[in-house]
């Protein structure tokens, strides 16, 4: 069992002063384990969408929610969007005392109406598999072979780690994706998926899927922004600075799981993994969602020239500009465009991330760091984090 401690902490933290806390997040990522360990399926206070009965209890939505106290956990809360309002009225309510968990796989329906009906009234907790911490620095190879899937991960084999995401992504291109409106066929759904994980870690351009597929180059940018609002592909938007250079203008794009990216790909254990020509974009996916994940920053940016210097990632943290570059490399050092980095964009500190023992330092204000010394906890701009 993997305890997934700082999540449950912040879930805990974000109810005591918000009358409604929604976790969201791809399908299968454990939400409704999470929901689970604040309110029994078995209480009264527990509705799951999902089960018809569930679902029948909120047929009256106002008369089952208006009597209830304490923690009240609403799971697959995207299969009844006009809940929305009626628990507006009820967080306005200073009579009553009931809080909100909510659950929810992403929906553009789900976003929406939280938008316009909860402005202010919900924190929202974005949940994603298993991450480097919880699991542990000696299970990283099993974590980036499998992904953070928590039934990918803890399956009983490769073999049945592979057959779990195999379905995963059959449901996905039958049944998920074309409820959010992506209008394709499943096995041209199923060839764009494939496309997408030959783009991980590379420039989007739209030009190529959408000749491929005969459709706009505005339905491919649609449906990509379907699969990033469904928390399965990343776009890291690019950063411009006033600099006088021809600056990349188009995302960079990721498959946020990367036994995902690896099922896609054909990769099927982690000896073809490591020779496959991949490796490195899947490397660089991989460390970048664990570093998202441990230092939590306001804003992220990939940023690029057409003259070739480039940053995997800008973050804007603690008020200060972070550039991380992310190696696979034994020894890396510092290269002229993480130069160019430093200096146009006036980074106060750049990572050199890598899956070394030692961190040492490249320039003043940079350093090459393992990857698991920043799961340490420490945050770039403190005392001593170099």
């Amino acid at each position: 069992m993997i305890q997934r401690e700082r999540l449950l902490a912040r879930i805990e933290v974000a109810l005591r002063r918000s009358r409604i806390v929604a976790l969201v997040g791809s399908r299968q990522v454990g939400k409704t384990t999470l929901a689970r360990h604040f309110v029994k399926t078995a209480s009264a206070n527990y509705f799951d969408l999902e089960d018809p009965v569930g679902f029948a209890r909120l047929s009256e939505p106002m008369t089952a929610l208006a009597g209830l106290h304490g923690l009240v956990a609403i799971d697959e809360m995207q299969r009844l969007p006009t809940l929305f309002p009626v628990l507006r009225v009820l967080a306005d309510r200073t009579d009553h005392d009931a809080r909100f968990l909510l659950t929810g796989s992403a929906s553009p329906a789900l976003l929406r109406q939280s938008g316009e009906s909860l402005a202010g009234r919900i924190e929202v907790i974005e949940i994603s598999g298993f991450s480097l911490e919880e699991v542990g620095e000696t299970r990283q190879g099993k974590l980036w072979l499998r992904g953070g899937l928590p039934e990918a991960f803890l399956s009983a084999s490769e073999t049945a780690s592979r057959a779990w995401r195999k379905q995963y992504l059959l449901a996905l291109v039958e049944r998920d994706l074309p409820q959010l409106g992506i209008s394709i066929t499943p096995p041209a759904l199923q060839r764009f998926l494939n496309m997408l994980a030959h783009y991980h870690g590379q420039i989007w351009n739209a030009a190529e899927p959408a000749r491929s597929f005969g459709i706009s180059e505005g339905s491919v940018r649609r449906y990509l922004d379907i699969l990033t609002g469904s928390y399965l592909i990343r776009q890291l938007t690019p950063w411009h600075e006033n600099i006088g250079k021809r600056q990349i203008k188009s995302p960079k794009i990721y498959w946020r799981d990367s036994g995902l990216l690896h099922h896609l790909l054909g990769i099927t254990d982690e000896a073809a993994l490591l020779g496959h020509p991949k490796c490195g974009a899947s490397w660089e996916g991989f460390v970048l969602e664990q570093a998202l994940w441990q230092l939590e920053p306001d804003e992220v940016y990939f940023w690029g020239t057409h003259g070739g210097a480039e940053l995997d990632a800008l973050m804007m943290l603690d008020g200060k500009r972070l550039g991380l570059e992310i190696k696979r490399a034994d020894a890396p050092r510092l290269t002229p465009s993480m130069r160019h980095a430093l200096e146009d964009l006036h980074l106060d500190a750049l990572w050199v991330l890598y899956p070394g023992a030692h961190a040492y330092a490249l320039h003043d204000r940079a350093v090459a760091m393992p990857v698991q010394q920043m799961l340490s906890g420490s945050r770039p701009f403190s005392a001593g984090a170099g």
